[in-house]
């Protein structure tokens, strides 16, 4: 008898393989070509004398990211962190290239057992600590944990600061703008260093490396966007009109956004800046639309008013073979955190997750043309949920999630005032 296909788990346990020799010479070809033409630029500073092993890492915008990365390491090999998604159709060929598996948002102890034996091995553990594509050209939030994964490795680290993969295929818009990449690949802590820093003072470093603004870097080199549907799936991103604060009826398309209630409208511009057709143009900087509606979700949240809730559909992701629909149920979001009930053909799903237990979630856009989505892990299977009735609420819950973790650690460090 066949097993349940729900039953049959991803093998976190197996132990991470270096870099096949032979696969070496595809992974060059399967990414020179694309970075040169794009033509790659890569600035290089203190890595004079920088071998393997050690620990880089990298900004996150799109998939290119991974073969800037196997161009900026040549002739190295690595391994690499890779969510399961990653691995779907393809698990002999990613594990044999170097891949580590990693179901986003767990604290998985067996990730980081492969990933002290990926620099015991003497290679490269390159990791994308953000876990996601920036939604907004920005730094995403980063674990307060790598500070204590760099003092355990005791290795050289060292950043790869992507620029131009976001502004190219931005995650709310995949079609291709053809924009040039520059990345900055520099080495931030010694080994020596590693061991004899504070933690805060290491975790400083990889937030000052890790800062970027696409839409500032775009402005500053004064790079066009001509591409007529620019601005097409913003409203993705930027939910809640500035203007009379209406959440989840923007909408867009072309070089316009615009919101569905108070009508107003507002245009990109091929340099990345958004400008009101009429009245107050309240943020030029889409990044700074972005922040705002960050304030007005921390605000629910103080004022106890925070809630999203809606009926989903969900898909689950046990293995690499591919997702199995499990059926719908309801997902709510607020103050507790996260609790997703499911009426599944094997009898009740409940799940729960603290605001604690989450620093930031992974959310999708239109994923696989089924509609925006969030996903949560236990690190025995990862699930897709898809709302069916709420429109356009995927970011505010990412944001939610920000914020509720970040009251969560206030609280913690907060002296007690009572």
């Amino acid at each position: 008898m066949q097993p349940d296909p729900l039953d049959v788990k991803f093998d976190m346990a197996r132990k991470p393989i270096r870099q096949r020799w032979y696969l070496r010479p595809l992974t060059w070809a399967g990414s020179f070509p694309d970075v040169w033409a794009r033509r790659l630029k890569i600035a290089r500073h203190d890595v004079d004398g920088l071998k393997p092993p050690y620990l880089l890492l990298c900004t996150h915008m799109a998939f290119m990211d991974f073969k800037v990365t196997t161009a900026a390491l040549f002739p190295y090999r690595a391994n690499y962190v890779v969510a399961i998604d990653g691995f779907i159709g393809r698990e002999w060929l990613l594990r044999n290239a170097g891949g580590i598996c990693k179901r986003k948002f767990t604290n998985d102890l067996t990730v980081i057992k492969h990933i002290r034996q990926v620099i015991a091995n003497g290679d490269v553990l390159a990791l994308y600590p953000e876990a996601r594509y920036s939604l907004i050209g920005t730094t995403s939030v980063l674990p307060g944990s790598l500070g204590k994964l760099v003092k355990m490795l005791g290795a050289p680290v060292a950043v790869l600061n992507i620029h131009g993969n976001y502004l190219n295929s931005p995650c709310w818009n995949l079609n291709k703008r053809k924009i040039p990449i520059a990345a900055d690949f520099g080495r931030i802590l010694t080994a020596e260093e590693t061991a004899a820093l504070p933690l805060s003072e290491i975790n400083e470093r990889i937030r000052t490396a890790f800062a970027y603004d696409e839409y500032r870097w775009q402005l500053e080199n004064q790079i066009r966007i001509d591409y007529p549907d620019n601005a097409k799936g913003l409203h993705k991103v930027l939910y809640q009109c500035p203007n009379c604060l209406t959440e989840y009826l923007m909408d867009s398309d072309g070089n316009r956004l615009w919101c569905g209630h108070c009508k107003k409208e507002w245009v990109l511009s091929p340099l990345g800046q958004l400008n009101a057709t009429q009245g107050e143009t309240e943020f030029s900087h889409p990044p700074d639309w972005y922040e705002f509606q960050r304030r007005e979700v921390r605000r629910q949240i103080e004022q106890g008013t925070y809630e999203v809730s809606d009926e989903v559909d969900v898909d689950s992701l046990p293995n690499a073979k591919g997702y199995i629909n499990i059926g719908k149920g309801r997902l709510v979001h607020n103050l507790e955190g996260f609790s997703l009930e499911v009426a599944t053909r094997r009898g009740p799903l409940s799940l729960k997750k603290t605001p604690a237990s989450m620093y930031s979630c992974h959310i999708e856009y239109n994923y696989d043309a089924r509609g925006d989505c969030i996903d949560l892990s236990t690190l025995q299977d990862t699930y897709y949920i898809y709302p069916l009735n709420l429109h356009n609420c995927v970011t505010k819950i990412a944001l939610a999630t920000e914020e509720l973790y970040a009251c969560h650690q206030q609280k913690k460090t907060s002296p007690d005032k009572g």
